[in-house]
């Protein structure tokens, strides 16, 4: 059994080779040649699964994501060449939360003002915005959500409206998928109309699919008036982002929302285990199998720090977010914008996610704890 796996897919060998033999190409190299003697396709976002890719893949069966969304796979296409298919839902919902928070904890420092004063409204109540709202209320941070697709099924208590939710919130963070139309459709969510509405001092965070704003108007609102932050992870055109907006926004990221080794791992194993049960194979490799050690497992607090100045030490001691930001600066400038984009994600460097942190506490009293909890770390006391 011949398996073609997209070259950043971690643990592909240790997981996936159990099954076949394992062939690596990077995922904007996979095209129908590629596929003519191939019996299994494993992709991330970046490959677009559609007819002209599976014109000759004749001995395709099985196509697995290792990612949360799926837009980039027609499903009726493998449908009707009766291919299965597998995603990875939840993988890397918790690595796009430790994003989200240290992201509002690098713009509160920067800025000047408390995260614990903002309220924060949650475009998408699903596998990330649903992870991120508990982390929030665990803050003790206010929070409003809308996602009128829940609203429909589970009734309109918990949820708000898109216009009340601009109104009334500091803070909006995007975490729906991208629907191209329907009643509950996602592209240009966020039109020139509602862009306007946001209010002085707003900050958006778009960390789910970069089609969800409308990035001329948006690009429009931060040129102009220059009074809202953007935070960018995806972007409209991947990787031929807009210039001129990436260099508006407050951080800019290249799609690396998601990116933690546990987050990939997770997602590998995910279509690892969906393979297996195709084939009718037992699952024989774990997922503790597959996570190393994290390079920092223990951190030891003493007192002394301000609330938000613990958490940031925190969540810097794992993963900054700042790093990203500089990477694509750096490399958009050295490789152009393209090309600097894939970079940067084809050689991304370890990150782990905040669960991974063992925080010990000192002298502190029972508020850091609870505190830390909340955003996401292991709390002990030394």
């Amino acid at each position: 059994m011949k398996i073609l796996v997209d070259a950043n897919v971690p643990a592909a060998d240790a997981s996936l080779g159990t099954l076949g033999e394992v062939v690596r190409l990077p995922g904007r190299e996979i095209d129908a040649a590629a596929l003519h003697d191939v019996d299994a396709l494993v992709v991330r976002s970046i490959t677009r699964v559609d007819e002209a890719l599976l014109a000759e893949a004749s001995r395709l069966r099985f196509v697995g994501t290792c990612t949360i969304g799926t837009d980039h796979v027609d499903r009726s296409a493998l449908e009707a060449r009766g291919i299965a298919f597998a995603s990875a839902p939840g993988c890397n919902a918790e690595a796009v939360v430790d994003y989200v928070l240290g992201s509002l904890l690098t713009l509160a420092e920067r800025q000047g003002w408390q995260l614990a004063e903002r309220r924060v409204g949650v475009v998408g109540a699903g596998n990330v915005g649903g992870r991120l709202l508990g982390r929030l209320q665990g803050l003790g941070i206010d929070c409003l959500a809308c996602d009128p697709p829940r609203a429909e099924r589970e009734g309109p208590q918990g949820f708000v409206d898109l216009a009340t939710l601009i109104g009334e919130c500091d803070v909006v963070c995007l975490h729906t998928p991208l629907v191209a139309e329907g009643p509950h459709a996602t592209h240009h969510l966020l039109d020139a109309e509602r862009i306007a509405e946001l209010a002085p001092g707003t900050v958006l965070l778009n960390a789910g699919r970069g089609d969800c704003i409308d990035g001329q108007a948006l690009r429009q609102r931060l040129a102009g008036q220059g009074d809202i932050t953007a935070v960018l992870d995806v972007w409209e055109n991947e990787p031929g982002i807009d210039a001129a907006l990436h260099d508006l926004a407050a951080i800019a990221t290249p799609h690396v929302a998601g990116y933690s080794l546990d987050g990939k791992l997770r997602g590998t194993h995910q279509v690892y285990r969906a393979l297996s049960r195709h084939l009718g194979l037992p699952t024989r490799v774990g997922l503790a199998d597959l996570l190393p050690p994290p390079p920092v497992s223990r951190l030891v607090l003493q007192g002394g720090l301000e609330r938000e100045e613990t958490l940031r030490l925190c969540a810097r001691t794992v993963y900054d977010v700042r790093r990203d930001h500089d990477s694509l600066l750096r490399e958009s400038r050295r490789q152009g914008m393209a090309k600097g984009f894939d970079a940067c994600r084809a050689g991304y460097p370890l990150r782990r996610e905040f669960a991974t942190l063992e925080v010990v506490l000192g002298a502190e009293g029972a508020e850091p704890g609870t505190l830390l909890a909340g955003a996401g770390f292991r709390v002990s006391r030394g």
